[in-house]
């Protein structure tokens, strides 16, 4: 039999084979172009991750860049309209207050950074200089140069209280620097000068340590200086000015990305590579027994037909919808999507105009596209009515056909543009109350100041804080607490008008802000009516609860032009409000922020006088009321400031308390009052004040029992004296520390009872020893009938609690006898012995008759 070799099948030729390996080869070309193409993606993804880190740093250190400037500026304000500053650094030079009483001294370099200061004077010469936090013989323009006399020109021109700044180079090193003219500020004693005005110039260089600590604080690597040829790859941020640049480590997440991803993607790609050869080489075996001409057609049919019937189920599963309209813009398909998707019928939509449907912000479709430039460019969203008459949202896109009209896809997105809209209200308005956040009514106050002239629409602010809300949340819990919350905001927004803006910026804290021109007369009425409204009863979770409110008044342009500085003055006059005793209104006044700068210098001069042991005791006689007996002594902390002479508590022990302060001045006196009673006869007892904040966070019980041991004081010697302030905190904390002490054998009193909050039922609760009646009472023993009355029933109920009773403030005879025939237990005050010093102490002590019983 004759050999033919091997036989092709019908419709199989060497031409068809060849077809199938270019069709192989072609598609393997493809996947490596497909690999090519994703690893290139890759490394773009990965630069822009790099990109935006580094410009998130950029916009980081910029921000902290312009903090510094706005901090510096507001310092240097505060110094330069101090009329001290302006007496004793320009119309004199008086090292010895701006130095050594360290005014203008040591802590601007120490507590705040500023590494020089200069005083230019009249001439131009530099009067006073500070550098490194010492006093230095310093001319300004060693440092500054020729800037210097731009710097003074430019700062003379500029209005006091509007601090010039500019960023220098100071040998290499970029320096932040801040100059104003020199003001008696709104101080009525002193008069200022008609000649040129002294320039005070705070100088604070972005040193390496300066760098890296604020690079530290942005989680920001090795922030410095730019030298004079970058560093390869390393971003920088040019300082204004032309002080120089500063460059950075950047953290190229991107690079991270890349180490994780290339190498997988690697290894996908020769696992593709390795299935492309096996396909390769099993096509072309399928070539060589490829079916007849007539199979391939009709599987090539029916591949077709599947295909189809592929693309009309993912068309119809799909949430958009299909749509085409004619050259008229009339539909003339919509897939059965749309009715599912909208409501509507298809047959009844077929034939209506797009413009009929679809509309956008612009109004109809048509004049869109008309304009092909835009519809390359952009998707548009439009809105419709769906079936239930309700507006819905979509994303529209389209191409045009060959012949006339368009076609394409509706997505519906109301849910997403829905969600976005909340968000947007979310960010710019309190979760809780529904009021305007911080972040709203910051760009409500900037639109007043900057949109509208100042001088013509003023605008007023009110902050306005709740007093008495802690116990709320304390005694009824955080949901009543918010339910108080809530219908104040109701209040307050009944109390203003609709162009009138309500904000909530803290917990209790709330901010109205008034645009328009507003009488004296008609801001007082304002104010009454918030204060009435929050002080009407409230009624949460079966209880009736009461607060007040306290407010602080700035207005503009009388007191500021910008947003933050306004809301910093009303701050400073609710502060004044909620000093002159809650529950009414201040104005802010120019002496305000005197008084403020006044209280912050005697807050550190109290710091210093704490270290340095400069308080001193006085001892306050206590004498049993039968036979005048002494029992003891309470001792008084006094401070002999070097300005202001002595001082008495009720002038630094609040300023202790707001600073934080109290712990180390209560630790003082109690140590130097135990140690000095030590030496007393052994019956004799001292008596210490306790504020009601050491309740809270200072550890009393261990640092009482620490002081005992110390000073070798019996426990029984010692009467701790308390106001009914700690109260108003969490009672069982109060009741826990009061046993804790009762446990080490102190003595426990209540001062100034029946002047606070008490009630009887947590005086029958408490540990005490004794109850002290305060000095108003005693003042009205004399004239008015009805405060021996209440001085009678206060020593009655101290009796019926088995409580020892003592009268403050005994200032007559008279006074005295009433309070022998009411049977008083002890007394004090200056008819029987005013305050005396620890040497005064001991001489009393040592006249006592030989055989006189001090005991109680």
């Amino acid at each position: 039999m004759e050999n033919h070799g091997p036989v092709l099948p019908q419709g199989s030729s060497p031409s068809n084979q060849a077809l199938t390996r270019v069709t192989l080869f072609g598609c393997c070309g493809l996947l490596l172009a497909l690999f090519l193409f994703t690893a290139m993606l890759l490394v773009y993804i990965a630069l822009e991750q790099n990109h935006s880190a580094e410009q998130h740093n950029r916009l980081d250190i910029d921000k902290a860049l312009q903090t510094l400037a706005s901090s510096t500026r507001t310092t240097l304000k505060d110094y330069a309209l101090w009329g001290d500053a302006y007496q004793n650094l320009h119309l004199k030079v008086d090292i010895d207050w701006a130095f050594t009483r360290q005014n203008f001294g040591p802590t601007l370099y120490r507590d705040l950074g500023f590494d020089a200061v200069f005083v230019i004077d009249a001439h131009g010469a530099t009067s006073y200089a500070l550098v490194a936090g010492q006093l230095a013989a310093v001319d300004a323009r060693t440092w500054l140069g020729q800037q210097l006399a731009t710097l003074v020109e430019q700062t003379r021109l500029t209005p006091a209280g509007n601090p010039v700044s500019r960023y220098v180079s100071i040998g290499g090193t970029p320096a932040l620097v801040a100059a104003d003219v020199l003001s008696p500020g709104n101080d009525p004693e002193v008069r200022a000068d008609a000649g040129p005005q002294s320039v005070v110039i705070f100088v604070a260089r972005l040193d390496p340590p300066r760098l890296l600590a604020l690079g530290k604080g942005l989680d920001i690597e090795r922030l410095q200086v730019a030298g004079g040829t970058p560093a390869s790859g390393l971003p920088q941020l040019v300082l204004p000015d032309g002080a120089g640049a500063l460059q950075w480590q950047p953290s190229q997440p991107g690079h991270q990305l890349l180490v994780l991803v290339m190498p997988l993607l690697l290894l996908a790609g020769l696992l593709v590579g390795a299935m492309a050869a096996v396909l390769l080489r099993r096509a072309a075996l399928a070539a060589r027994v490829m079916d007849q001409q007539m199979h391939a057609l009709q599987a090539g049919r029916a591949a077709l037909a599947a295909s189809e019937a592929r693309f009309r189920d993912v068309a119809e599963a799909a949430s958009d919808w299909i749509w085409e309209v004619d050259a008229h813009l009339r539909f003339t398909y919509l897939s059965e999507r749309f009715q599912a998707v909208t409501g509507l019928s298809r047959e009844a939509t077929l034939g209506q105009s797009l413009d009929d449907l679809l509309s956008s912000e612009q109004g109809g479709l048509s004049p869109w596209l008309a304009q092909p430039e835009r519809r390359s460019r952009e998707v548009l969203q439009c809105t419709y009515l769906d079936g239930s008459r309700q507006s819905r949202i979509c994303r529209l896109s389209l191409r045009a056909m060959p012949g006339g009209g368009y076609r394409g896809t509706a997505s519906d997105i109301t849910e997403e543009v829905m969600a976005r809209r909340r968000v947007e209200y979310l960010s710019q308005h309190d979760t809780l109350t529904g009021l305007a956040n911080r972040t709203r009514m910051q760009e409500f106050l900037e639109g007043k100041l900057l949109l509208s002239p100042p001088l013509r629409e003023p605008l007023l602010m009110l902050s306005v804080d709740l007093d008495r809300f802690k116990p709320v949340n304390d005694l009824l819990g955080h949901g009543a607490g918010d339910q108080v919350l809530h219908e104040v905001s109701r209040r307050l927004c009944r109390c203003l008008r609709s162009e009138d803006l309500v904000a909530r910026v803290g917990g209790d804290e709330f901010v109205l802000v008034v645009p328009g021109h507003v009488a004296q007369v008609e801001i007082e009425g304002l104010c009454r009516r918030v204060i009435e409204q929050i002080e009407a009863p409230f009624y949460v979770a079966g209880h009736e609860v009461f607060i007040s409110a306290s407010i602080g008044i700035a207005r503009a342009p009388a007191d500021a032009l910008q947003a933050d500085e306004l809301l910093r003055l009303a701050d400073i006059a609710l502060y004044e409000a909620k000093a002159a005793g809650r529950s009414t209104w201040r104005f802010y006044a120019s002496q305000m922020n005197a008084r403020i700068v006044e209280r912050r210098r005697l807050e550190q001069d109290l710091r210093q006088a704490i270290e340095q042991d400069q308080l001193l005791l006085q001892f306050q006689p206590r004498y049993r009321l039968v036979g005048r007996q002494l029992v003891g002594a309470e001792a008084q902390v006094r401070w002999q400031h070097p300005q202001h002479g002595l001082l008495g508590p009720e002038v630094f022990v609040p300023i202790a308390e707001d600073s934080g302060l109290i712990l180390p001045l209560s630790n003082w006196v109690l140590h130097a009052a135990c140690k000095t009673a030590q030496a007393w006869p052994e019956p004799l007892r001292i008596a210490v004040k306790v504020s009601a904040s050491e309740f809270q966070r200072a550890k009393l019980v261990p640092r009482i029992k620490a002081v005992l041991e110390h000073s070798g004081l019996a426990p029984e010697r010692l009467e701790l004296e308390m106001t009914d302030k700690l109260l108003l905190d969490d009672r069982r904390q109060v009741l826990e520390v009061m046993r804790g002490l009762k446990a080490l054998g102190v003595n426990l009193l209540m001062d100034d009872f029946g002047s606070g909050h008490w009630a009887l039922q947590h005086l029958q609760n408490l540990p005490l020893d004794g109850l002290k009646v305060d000095r108003s009472f005693v003042s009205a023993l004399v004239d008015n009938p009805a405060g021996r009355s209440i001085v009678q029933a206060v020593i009655d109920l101290g009796h019926a609690l088995s409580l020892r009773v003592i009268a403050e403030g005994v200032a007559s005879a008279e006074q005295f006898e009433i309070l022998r025939q009411v049977r008083c237990d002890e007394v004090q005050g200056p008819f029987l012995a005013g305050p005396l010093a620890a040497e005064g102490l001991s001489t009393l002590l040592a006249e006592l008759p030989a055989n006189a019983d001090p005991t109680p």
